[in-house]
């Protein structure tokens, strides 16, 4: 499993290449600094760099909505974020609540173990047959990247890819695991119900609702347009050039982030390249308590 080694690889990548990585660190704000400079308010001192590449991802803030009834629920209620496998599932009733690949792939667990499962998603699921051919891939992020292009928050993935139909999803359907019933609309104190008068009891909801871009800390720099999201061109944020984004909209994977670091790093060497300010150029912020850095990237 890859949780068991992305870790060691990762620390060996960084022994490899000298990066110079301060963890943890929690970034709360990065607003306008001096002498054009960023300000980044973090946990180990205040940053002035020239550039920023944010890659906070979503991983953080995992997004629960909201119904009506919600905290009258005697059962238990979690995230994705912590599942902590199907063992805790073992006699209960399960509402499973989602349309993602994370979702079906719980349920299928959780259905093996559980006295009932119900699958609940507010559109109905697009079940996608055949590879995820590179063809498939580029057209997925070309419908992200018009999405961030015009402003607009991403969407969840399973939005533009669909769920890929494997042979263990074909046997949970044709044993009716993956029979999925419309958004319920009220949390009752034992399940959920319809306005049509149906209900389900239920001993547990799992939320497998996604998650959120973790971008809260660049709210001082206004970078949001109308539509709610960061307009993006490539990697970089149209309203601040200094800004660029890996692991939002079409990098928002392992393999679109790599691609598009690679890209900002391009545009922001550029960028330092420009004459006005040299390598030690610009004012130094009085207040930095870290030395002052040419460009940092922000992971929380």
């Amino acid at each position: 499993p890859s949780a068991e080694v992305i870790g060691g690889y990762f620390a060996e990548y960084e022994d490899a290449f000298d990066l110079r990585v301060h963890r943890p660190v929690e970034v709360s704000a990065v607003r306008e600094g001096p002498g054009g400079r960023l300000r980044a308010e973090t946990s180990e001192g205040v940053w002035a760099p020239r550039a920023l590449i944010n890659a906070t991802g979503t991983w953080d803030r995992p997004f629960w909505p909201r119904y009506p009834g919600q905290e009258s629920f005697l059962g238990r209620q979690l995230h994705t974020a912590d599942y902590p496998g199907p063992q805790e599932f073992a006699g209960r009733r399960v509402v499973v609540v989602g349309g993602g690949t994370s979702a079906v792939q719980h349920l299928m667990e959780v259905a093996e173990v559980a006295a009932a499962t119900t699958w609940v998603t507010r559109r109905p699921p697009l079940f996608r047959a055949g590879p995820f051919d590179e063809a498939r891939g580029r057209e997925a992020v070309a419908r992200v990247e018009e999405r961030v292009r015009r402003g607009l928050p991403p969407q969840s993935v399973v939005s533009v890819t669909g769920l890929p139909m494997t042979a263990a999803m074909e046997r949970a359907r044709a044993a009716g695991v993956l029979d999925r019933l419309p958004m319920f609309d009220r949390i009752t104190p034992n399940g959920v119900t319809w306005a049509d008068g149906r209900g389900v009891d239920a001993d547990v909801i799992v939320w497998a609702t996604g998650f959120r871009a973790a971008i809260d800390h660049l709210a001082p720099l206004r970078l949001r347009e109308p539509g709610g999201g960061i307009r993006v061109e490539g990697t970089r944020a149209v309203r601040d050039p200094r800004v660029h984004l890996v692991g939002y909209g079409p990098s928002a994977s392992t393999i679109g982030a790599n691609r598009a670091g690679r890209e900002a790093v391009r545009e922001i060497r550029s960028l330092l390249a420009e004459p006005g300010d040299g390598p030690t150029g610009g004012p130094r912020d009085r207040h930095v308590d870290s030395p002052s850095q040419h460009a940092i990237a922000a992971a929380v």
